[in-house]
């Protein structure tokens, strides 16, 4: 720790360091006078320097934004790195050997072992970069070439060529000194029967580098056919190399990240070089490992992520798993204080790809058309409904709901209950009921929703999209066999829970079965087609309605009202609705005459009907909300059109 290193060591290390030879690694300086130099300050934003610093005195000052110190606290900020970190690190640069307070030295050894590794990685990377230009890699020059990435994007991103052959890096080390012991320890090498060998053959190679610019391990891409290896192979665990620890890239992206407090995560290397090469200089990838929660710790240094206005934007496939990656991210949102967003290319290409075939401002157009997170995993969500039945978007509602509960911010829940209630056509106060059941059942749990999987969740549906939960006992019925199942020996079947009368849609369901069962002969032609056509809400009276419809559609039916009527729709209804089935065909209707009951009959459907209109008005608003216009234009007038249709259709029926 910081204050465990001597005092006087701190200031021998600061002495001793040349603070004109650290500063110029960041920033060019120019003479400004007898022992001062300037040049633009590397903290902020500026044409004409003001950046001055004085080196025998040990100190740097920017006339500009005020910021002033000295060697070790002008690294602290530039790398972002401990005060105890820094000394260290100034102090092997310089050969001083630091001393500690009692019992709080760091081991020797370790720290001895750690830099001769440093050292190894520092001459392999060396290697690899020499042997990039040699004949032998035409097939890593032509893969970088068919990206996209030229001479200087290689030379800047260290990219390097391991040769094909057993043993060329194990040698080259070898002969600078390194024992076959240390070269274990780097995993650069792996060990078989015959010994030790080159773990990276006939292989593309990216140097990964630590936050501070040091070369920990190395990321291998499969350039030949007859390589049996995986596509990408990364150094191992070890002591330098943590993948759970490491973003590749962010040795170039840690100040743009801190200036412009925003980072964007891609899924590989050529991401990075496609993104800083088309100006998004804040981007980073992991290495062969899910963004987790010690990445997240990298990023909230750079971030100051300590109040709101950063963003962290992730970029993944269109595809399923880049889908699946992206609401891994968003299970991990808590951790930030930053606002968490997703760039998802329509077409499926990553950046690097982008680049490649729509060039530089496409990459820049992708990171700026970013959705916020928690919009991508209620969408992500909705999309495993179908959302084409109102039993289908209940059961996405509900999904949704421990989602929105999840919310950290509370002024943002209702915004994004009415966004949800718009997706899904369904009214606003009753997303907030779900929402907050959701947040109260996740506090009875001990901790806040964080959406699916969590909570009420139900469980996942199937091809038609059609979830297994409770929606099934207040929009169903159920269990209801099919027509002409035969019960099993000692089997009744199990009657079905029928919907609440007084509920106004149940109620309007009801009077329209109960007028089709009782007065087939008084219903117009005309509504007979728009009976047909009208879906039901409940389950127990859609089956009812699909056997009215196909006993109109029996061959030897020809019209007549009555028990032969009820005859054939009995013919075509499961068993444990014929009961229901003579409920509703004696119950008593509201007329007395003939004329009062075929106005009744005529009030009834038209009602309705004019529901179903208005229920698929509906749906395709709420399908119209979830469309992106400019991505979807055909697509987005079908549905202006088809809204108009139905209006048409309503006005025609009803005349208003």
């Amino acid at each position: 720790m910081a204050g465990l290193i001597k005092r006087e060591d701190i200031d021998e290390v600061r002495a001793r360091t040349d603070l004109r030879e650290v500063v110029e690694q960041y920033v060019t300086l120019k003479p400004a006078g007898i022992g001062s130099y300037k040049g633009l300050c590397p903290f902020h934003d500026e044409r004409t320097p003001s950046f001055h610093v004085r080196p025998q005195l040990g100190t740097y000052h920017c006339f500009g934004c005020d910021e002033s110190g000295d060697v070790i606290s002008f690294l602290m900020e530039m790398d972002h790195t401990p005060f105890s970190e820094t000394v260290e690190r100034l102090a092997a640069r310089i050969g001083y050997e630091l001393h500690y307070e009692q019992g709080s030295a760091p081991n020797r050894e370790e720290v001895g072992r750690r830099q001769r590794l440093l050292d190894a990685h520092k001459v392999a990377a060396e290697f690899f970069q020499r042997n990039l230009y040699t004949r032998q890699a035409a097939a890593a020059q032509r893969f970088l070439g068919e990206r996209g990435f030229d001479h200087g994007a290689a030379r800047t991103y260290g990219i390097g060529y391991a040769p094909q052959g057993w043993s060329h890096l194990l040698q080259h080390l070898r002969n600078h000194g390194f024992t076959d012991q240390e070269l274990k320890l780097t995993g650069m090498v792996s060990e078989g029967n015959r010994g030790l060998y080159d773990r990276f053959r006939g292989r593309l190679i990216w140097p990964i580098r630590a936050v501070a610019g040091e070369v920990i391990g190395f990321g291998a891409r499969k350039l030949y056919d007859d390589d049996p290896g995986p596509k990408y192979l990364n150094t191992p665990e070890t002591q330098l190399y943590k993948k759970s620890q490491v973003l590749y890239g962010i040795d170039l992206a840690k100040r743009p990240i801190a200036k412009t407090k925003q980072v964007v995560v891609v899924e590989g290397y050529t991401d990075v070089m496609a993104c800083h090469l088309a100006g998004i200089t804040t981007a980073v990838a992991t290495c062969g490992t899910a963004f987790g929660a010690d990445h997240i710790k990298i990023v909230r240094r750079f971030l100051s992520d300590d109040s709101a206005g950063g963003e962290v934007v992730f970029t993944f496939d269109g595809d399923a798993a880049g889908q699946k990656a992206a609401l891994r991210a968003f299970q991990e949102d808590q951790r930030f204080v930053a606002q968490t967003y997703v760039a998802v290319e329509p077409h499926g290409m990553d950046p690097c790809d982008l680049r490649l075939t729509r060039g530089d401002v496409a990459v820049r157009d992708l990171v700026e058309s970013r959705t916020p997170l928690f919009e991508f995993a209620l969408k992500a969500t909705i999309r495993e409904y179908d959302v084409n039945s109102l039993e289908g978007r209940l059961r996405a509602m509900r999904a949704c709901a421990p989602i929105v509960a999840g919310i950290r911010d509370p002024a943002l829940r209702p915004a994004y209950a009415r966004e949800l209630s718009g997706w899904l056509g369904i009214e606003t106060d009753e997303v907030l009921r779900a929402v907050d059941a959701a947040s109260r059942s996740e506090n009875g749990r001990g901790g806040p929703g964080r959406g699916r999987g969590q909570g009420s969740t139900p469980d996942r549906p199937d091809a038609r999209g059609h979830r297994g939960d409770s929606a099934g006992s207040r929009h169903g019925s159920g269990p209801v066999s099919g027509p002409g199942s035969v019960p099993g020996e000692n089997h009744r079947p199990e009657a079905p829970e029928l919907p609440d009368p007084r509920e106004p849609v149940s109620r309007m369901e009801r009077e329209a079965l109960e007028v089709v069962l009782q007065l087939p002969d008084l219903v117009p032609d005309g509504y007979w087609e728009h009976f047909d056509s009208a879906g039901m809400t409940y389950r127990v009276h859609q089956v009812l309605h699909d056997a009215v419809v196909a006993a109109r559609a029996d061959e030897d039916y020809h019209g007549e009202g009555g028990r032969t009527w009820l005859e054939h729709v009995r013919a075509h209804l499961p068993e444990p609705l014929h009961g229901y089935l003579a409920q509703l065909s004696v119950t008593p209707l509201p007329a007395a005459t003939e004329q009062q009951m075929r106005n009744y009959a005529v009030g009834v459907l038209t009602s309705l009907v004019e529901m179903h209109i208005n229920r698929a008005k509906s749906d395709k608003l709420a399908h119209l909300n979830r469309l992106n216009a400019q991505r979807e234009p055909e697509l987005y007038q079908q549905l202006n059109r088809e809204l108009l249709d139905l209006e048409l259709q309503r006005r025609s029926l009803t005349g208003v």
